[in-house]
């Protein structure tokens, strides 16, 4: 599933005529850059979810057509957030687990394929969420304190309030259909599975060993542009 379907507000006023996906880094609307990393990895089906400007959305998502088997989960008459737009989506999802990628990241991988590090890592038995993190210093334009603590088998656990924990969230991650049950309707977001899911010892990281750049403002863009041309 590809997580496409925000305002775009940090954005602003690059997101002013079109949706934040298709805003351009590097010549390259910001979505082609997460497909190319898709097809990269095998992937052959994706989900995409709709909102702002959907039109312009789903018919740059036909250029894709001869490379994915593409499905829109369509939210335009209600923003379901990061939790209700998987669950709107899910009867979609023709695969259990299945990989949750935001449509506003750039990733470079390292030794090994991001997305392939995650299904490596997955162990059905013990998982409901298997969320890619980066180290701080590897977490391009991001402005935060941090996001998770990672035990030495993986398992996660919150920042602190006024605390710094060393992982960022990249806005990758796999998850079980297993994360979704008893879902609230309506809009909400994917900490309210996430955290549920850590207080049961079944939230997991993978630590992504290149570099990541958070896309979510006009300057992280330059950032980024930026940082390509100095390789």
């Amino acid at each position: 599933m590809v997580m496409a379907a925000g305002l775009g507000k940090r954005m602003r006023p690059l997101t002013a005529t079109r949706p934040k996906p298709l805003v351009e880094l590097s010549g390259k609307a910001l979505i082609d850059h997460v497909l190319d990393r898709l097809r990269a990895a095998g992937v052959e089906r994706i989900v995409v979810n709709v909102h702002y400007l959907p039109d312009a959305l789903i018919a740059h998502l036909k250029s894709h057509a001869g490379d994915f088997d593409v499905a829109i989960s369509d939210e335009r008459d209600l923003l379901l957030e990061t939790g209700g737009g998987m669950v709107k989506a899910l009867p979609l999802l023709d695969a259990d687990p299945f990989l949750v990628v935001n449509s506003d990241n750039y990733w470079v991988d390292g030794p090994s394929d991001a997305l392939k590090l995650l299904a490596a890592h997955w162990d059905e038995a013990k998982m409901d969420a298997l969320l890619l993190l980066v180290p701080q210093a590897r977490a391009g334009g991001h402005r935060g304190q941090g996001d998770f603590h990672m035990t030495a088998t993986g398992r996660l656990k919150r920042r602190a309030p006024g605390k710094v924990a060393p992982f960022v969230y990249t806005g990758i991650q796999m998850v079980s259909k297993r994360l979704l049950r008893d879902a609230p309707k309506g809009p909400f977001s994917t900490n309210l599975f996430w955290d549920r899911a850590i207080a049961e010892g079944r939230c997991f990281g993978a630590v992504h060993q290149g570099q990541w750049f958070d896309v979510g403002t006009p300057a992280s863009i330059k950032l980024v542009e930026a940082a390509l041309a100095d390789g």
